[in-house]
């Protein structure tokens, strides 16, 4: 070992630098996980992609531009081997600004337990996409709209989120989620059973929900609201609110009002106290910010989701209205942000 190689005999003469002698083997006496000690001479990539390919029946082989100077040895190691020779397609790599697509940097992060594995929500690898909630079909249809390409491209994440948006939209169902609750009551509100329906135009289904007189609602919808102000609880009712009390109990009171759909009245979803569940929700940030890792690239948002999501199947597509496409997780109480 770093006494002896095989080299390709080249010209050391070539404008192509990769053409002046490169090695093919180097001695390693590190033991083989699998062989152990039993062999000593391993390829360099340069030797084994070639033979490998045209051994194992690959028609194109698709390379990245990065090995475009290195082509010309690919087919002349095939050529001094008599061996069949495979069509080689150069494209650029697919890459998004402050996601790292590179296995070498994406392994490095798992090893430092940086990220969680190959399957981590924050990488673009297939495994964590499905895991996010992008189906093969949207992946399958932004990869194609950008074609086999050498032009350096990093076209928006946002394109792809439009296109898995359209395809879950119409076959998702809607639900409610508050995140960082404040309990809002209702005076005179009444205990009763309201049917709402899973999606706003298609036939999902509908779902049964138990309220009283409390709710829950968004600080952020809570921090916008006044005193004598009318606001509606989405597809439930009118109220006024009467009371805001910040230093106590952070409760909001209100009175009901009436059910007319009343045109731009502000509309504020909740949770009923009578059908909710603790709920955590994880969303992803850039990985990277300034090429350095984002330690505070995964956030999890807490808050209360409608009981009904504990209904649902892990790795299940739901909207969390005003909130986002979420895939829900192993866990019943959790779930991992999609996109809005």
């Amino acid at each position: 070992q770093n006494e002896a190689i095989i080299r390709f005999r080249g010209n050391m003469q070539d404008k192509n630098t990769v053409m002046r002698d490169p090695t093919l083997f180097r001695i390693i006496e590190f033991p083989h996980p699998l062989l152990g000690e039993k062999i000593k001479l391993w390829p360099t990539y340069d030797f084994a992609a070639p033979v490998e390919d045209s051994l194992d029946g690959v028609t194109h082989a698709l390379r990245t531009k990065e090995y475009e100077l290195r082509n010309i040895l690919y087919i002349n190691i095939l050529d001094k081997l008599q061996l069949r020779k495979p069509i080689v397609v150069e494209f650029s790599r697919l890459e998004f600004d402050n996601m790292p697509v590179s296995k070498r940097k994406i392994k490095q992060l798992i090893d430092n337990g940086q990220i969680s594995g190959w399957d981590d929500p924050r990488l673009l690898t297939l495994l964590a996409m499905r895991k996010r909630g992008f189906e093969p079909k949207a992946i399958r249809k932004f990869v194609l709209s950008l074609g086999l390409t050498l032009a350096e491209t990093k076209p928006p994440f946002e394109a792809l989120e439009s296109m898995n948006r359209k395809i879950i939209d119409p076959v998702t169902i809607r639900l409610f989620f508050v995140k960082d609750p404040i309990m809002l009551v209702v005076d005179d509100g009444k205990n009763s059973k309201i049917t709402l329906s899973n999606h706003p135009t298609n036939d999902l289904g509908t779902r049964e929900i138990e309220v009283s007189n409390t709710f829950y609602i968004s600080r952020d919808d809570a921090i916008l609201l006044a005193e004598d102000q009318e606001v509606r609880l989405m597809e439930l009712y009118n109220i006024k609110i009467n009371n805001i009390d910040w230093e106590n109990k952070k409760v909001i009171t209100s009175s009901y009002l009436n059910k007319d759909l009343v045109r731009n009245m502000k509309k504020i979803q909740w949770v009923s106290d009578k059908a909710m569940t603790k709920y955590s929700i994880v969303v992803t940030k850039d990985l990277y910010l300034n090429d350095k890792f984002n330690p505070n690239s995964l956030v999890t948002v807490d808050g209360y989701a409608e009981s009904t999501v504990l209904q649902l199947k892990s790795q299940t597509q739901v909207q969390f209205i005003r909130f986002g496409f979420c895939m829900t997780g192993e866990k019943k109480s959790s779930a991992i942000f999609t996109h809005r």
